[in-house]
């Protein structure tokens, strides 16, 4: 899925929850080394993806037959997300840094 694509079946908060984290983020990074935010950024993202895939389902062995169909999910969905971010910043490389 294009990442325009992708963007126009976001709700409309998406954007705004997004910021609030990163703004999290960075107010962290003002006290600790950027490596160790991300870290816990995406530890947090695990855990919480975790969380919502085990609440999802009606029991423990549900919660167990779709671990791996989510975790490729969430995968396929931080693969695509990083890339596209990653593209945004190496052509804005001089605008943003």
């Amino acid at each position: 899925m294009s990442e325009e694509r992708t963007i126009q079946k976001m709700d409309k908060d998406f954007f705004k929850r997004t910021d609030a984290f990163i703004s999290t983020a960075n107010e962290l990074a003002k006290t600790h080394d950027l490596g160790k935010v991300s870290a816990s950024l995406l530890y947090a993202a695990a855990r919480y993806n975790a969380f919502l895939v085990a609440s999802s389902a009606k029991d423990k062995a549900e919660a167990d037959r779709n671990k791996v169909e989510a975790i490729d999910y969430f995968v396929d969905q931080y693969r695509a997300m990083l890339m596209a971010n990653m593209d945004d910043y190496i052509n804005k490389f001089e605008d943003y840094l």
